[in-house]
């Protein structure tokens, strides 16, 4: 069984966790809106695929947030 995470280390862990979280989450909308076609100037602008791709990288980064959020309760 494993022990949780005290002290800096844990509280490092939860502070990366988070912060990719963000960057995850900016970076799935920032997609989905090249995706459909919101945002252009880009090769991925209009494109389907990020428009698909997009929102499951922004959940999985609230998905993050959420995890590090709880955990610090």
């Amino acid at each position: 069984m494993r022990r949780p995470l005290r002290g800096s280390l844990g509280a490092m862990n939860k502070n990366l966790r988070a912060g990719l979280g963000v960057l995850l989450v900016l970076v799935g909308l920032i997609w989905t809106l090249q995706g459909l076609g919101v945002i252009s100037g880009s090769v991925m602008t209009g494109a389907t695929l990020w428009a698909i791709i997009g929102p499951i990288v922004a959940i999985f980064g609230l998905w993050l947030v959420v995890s590090a959020v709880r955990a610090s309760r």
